[in-house]
């Protein structure tokens, strides 16, 4: 199945389709030069397939973990494709999750001001959501992608068959992503969580998130209104994964969704959370947090961006002063049915 991403200047197309990692060559460029990054939480054999398709191929492993979206790994990256005497012809393949393709795609967009870059997305995470958009980007003092760029891939493989090896919390941590955009924008897929089986549905899961993300994406490339939807959770989710050690990013989100919907909302999102193994309460620092949101990207002057659910696939956007956020974190470290 392929599905287009119909931006004007940067189009690309999601090639849907298990096994296309074992016929990456069939959609890819790959006869010059190519860079795979993965990481040590990658199986090795998924890198050795992309690599064996490759006409002068390197793969750099880097250290798993959002720890890695920093400077010294970005400078690494950089430094290999100097090394190997990378020319604009030449091009970066990411061969994991959200971390791998956040920085290897950044890495893409500053070399020589930008080389070719394809991203296969290893988890559920990047399939239905990072490896799709454009957004790359490393963290700095702890706050999650501050520094990045907007640079579209030119086409994106998603293999289903690579989740077979992946850990059941972080199929978990990738649906939060899923269960977001089904809120905001497709009642149809939230009611499979809530009735059906999404790990035996993942397929569905996946190509109706991809829908949704692309959609969006090509109404608005560079986040300047609709695709703020897309941060739906986020803003609190990113704050506690700022200060939280041990929660990954889909469970701090699932934790951010929580008070951003209205208490009818959130009476049925708390069960599919949990049918997921997803976090629905977290004993926060509320003002640690609260102060980590002051740095949100989407902090406008003395504004923030948020995005509410009052009915199950539609949304509203409002500017909110931060401080209306604190009772939304009380929600979150007493848990909602006791806050």
């Amino acid at each position: 199945m392929i599905l287009p991403v119909d931006l004007k200047t940067n189009a690309y197309q999601i090639i849907l389709e298990r096994g296309c990692l074992h016929r990456a060559a069939d959609h890819l460029d790959l006869d010059r030069r190519v860079l795979i990054v993965t990481d040590d939480g990658v199986p090795e054999q998924y890198a050795a397939a992309a690599a064996e398709q490759c006409a002068q191929p390197d793969i750099l492993r880097i250290p798993q973990g959002e720890a890695s979206k920093n400077f010294e790994q970005l400078q690494g990256i950089l430094a290999r494709m100097l090394e190997l005497g990378f020319t604009r012809g030449d091009c970066v393949v990411a061969v994991g999750g959200g971390v791998v393709g956040d920085l290897a795609g950044f890495a893409a967009s500053v070399y020589m001001r930008g080389v070719d870059f394809y991203n296969i997305p290893t988890t559920v995470l990047s399939m239905v959501d990072s490896s799709v958009g454009g957004k790359t980007a490393i963290d700095l003092n702890g706050i999650k992608n501050v520094v990045g760029s907007f640079y579209q891939p030119k086409k994106v493989l998603v293999d289903a068959d690579t989740l077979a090896t992946l850990p059941s919390r972080q199929i978990s941590n990738g649906l939060a992503e899923a269960v977001k955009m089904a809120l905001t924008s497709d009642r149809t897929l939230f009611e499979l969580f809530e009735t059906g089986d999404p790990l035996a549905e993942i397929d569905t899961v996946i190509e109706r998130s991809l829908r949704i993300k692309s959609d969006v994406v090509v109404q608005d490339e560079r986040e300047r209104n609709l695709r703020k939807i897309l941060n739906f959770g986020h803003t609190i989710g990113h704050g506690i994964e700022s200060l939280a050690d041990g929660l990954y990013h889909g469970e701090c989100v699932a934790l951010g969704m929580i008070p951003m919907c209205a208490p009818a909302v959130r009476q049925r999102l708390i069960p599919v959370l949990e049918k997921l193994a997803l976090p629905t309460s977290y004993p926060l620092d509320e003002e640690a947090v609260y102060q980590a949101l002051l740095h949100d990207k989407k902090t406008q002057g003395t504004k923030i961006t948020v995005i509410r659910v009052e009915q199950v696939g539609s949304f509203r956007m409002e500017s909110a002063a931060p401080e209306s956020l604190k009772r939304a974190l009380t929600l979150i470290s007493k848990g909602a049915e006791r806050a």
